[in-house]
């Protein structure tokens, strides 16, 4: 049987997180709340410092497609599941978290794609375009502020990080 793949530190892969709410409570259908998460993710991948792809803010959970500069994706998700307790001033999070390695430009498409889908797949919109807190506002313009996205997915130096961390754990890239 092979090694896990997720929820591996890869520095120089792009990661696909999913974190969710404990008891699945829908925090996030409030929009002072869904601020208060975005403002935090902006500011945690300002001072990471990591490249932000594409995220979806839904009611009981959060995905996101994420480059850290590091590559430490899961001090990086627990940093901001961390920031957004102390904000609401309460324990939030499941303790668990799932972080997957994205390889090609495929599966980041992938993702981005279910990401952006995510909304109307749970029933709260008709199309992607109708959902606030996504994305999907910056791949395509609306009248709904976006946080900014990294169209440069990776870091010039992203290919040799990752051939140098999968040799260390083991994995061929």
């Amino acid at each position: 049987m092979g090694k896990k793949w997720s929820n591996l530190n890869l520095p120089g892969a792009l990661h696909f997180v999913t974190a969710n709410v404990l008891e699945r409570e829908q925090v996030f259908r409030d929009a002072s709340c869904c601020i208060s998460f975005l403002q935090e993710l902006d500011d945690l991948n300002q001072q990471w410092p990591s490249k932000l792809i594409a995220y979806v803010l839904m009611p009981d959970h959060f995905h996101l497609v994420s480059n850290p500069r590091d590559g430490r994706i899961r001090e990086f998700t627990g940093a901001l599941k961390s920031l957004i307790a102390r904000r609401f001033g309460r324990e939030l999070w499941q303790q668990s978290f799932k972080a997957i390695p994205l390889w090609s430009d495929w599966m980041v498409w992938q993702k981005i794609n279910y990401i952006h889908a995510n909304p109307v797949r749970a029933g709260l919109v008709k199309a992607a375009k109708d959902y606030r807190w996504s994305s999907f506002h910056s791949y395509y313009p609306s009248s709904y502020n976006s946080l900014t996205i990294d169209r440069e997915r990776w870091w010039a130096d992203d290919a040799e990080k990752l051939s140098r961390a999968a040799k260390e754990v083991g994995l061929q890239a």
